[in-house]
């Protein structure tokens, strides 16, 4: 949907590059290892306390994992620029993912990617939404539900960054309607879904087929 009411920006050689159609979400610890054993890089950490995130980071990296810490879940860390400078100093993952504005603008101020995740629950929560990613700028932006491919397709149509779609996504239909609809990539929380592969995910955007 281009045209006057648009939220075009682009951002020259800070465009956010997902390895994969699939991003796993590690929201609970029982979910840690099962996920250091796919062949997905992409992560988005959602446990963990200012104790335990070292020992995570470490071992994600040791795995070849590319961590997005998700700073609005994360324990001991206040949502402020010192946190996120020990963030970016100590932990060094790959980006934050956050719903708060200040997160984002201070995340990127010190030079981490930043995701924004929006819930998209209705058409002023939509508008809004467009009118934040225009102010903060993030490299990419999560809406949440993940099940709207009209929506995800106006998001995809009306922003110049990478679009993922998260939540409430259980079946490889839902996955490929997702990708169709110009999602970047999806985040997945159900580690039955983890082990497809980069061609499985292409098949089920073509086919809607569960790999084998």
């Amino acid at each position: 949907m281009l045209g006057e009411e648009a939220v075009i920006y682009d951002r020259p050689g800070g465009r956010l590059r997902f390895r994969d159609s699939i991003i796993l979400s590690i929201h609970e610890e029982s979910l840690f290892e099962t996920a250091l054993a796919t062949p997905v890089e992409d992560v988005f950490l959602l446990i963990g306390d200012v104790c335990t995130l070292p020992k995570y980071m470490e071992r994600l990296r040791r795995y070849g994992k590319r961590v997005f810490l998700h700073m609005d879940m994360m324990k001991g860390l206040s949502p402020d620029k010192a946190a996120l400078r020990y963030v970016a100093e100590t932990l060094r993952p790959a980006g934050i993912v956050s719903t708060k504005s200040q997160v984002v603008r201070a995340a990127k101020s010190l030079g981490l990617a930043a995701v924004q995740r929006l819930f998209l629950i209705d058409r002023p929560a939509l508008e809004l939404g467009l009118r934040t990613l225009a102010e903060n700028r993030p490299d990419a932006v999560e809406i949440m539900p993940g099940l709207m491919p009209r929506v995800i397709r106006e998001v995809v149509d009306r922003v110049s960054i990478p679009v993922i779609a998260g939540g409430l996504i259980q079946a490889p239909d839902e996955v490929g309607q997702a990708l169709a609809a110009g999602a970047r990539a999806v985040s997945l929380g159900r580690p039955e879904l983890w082990r497809w592969t980069e061609d499985q995910v292409r098949t089920i955007q073509q086919k809607g087929a569960d790999p084998e």
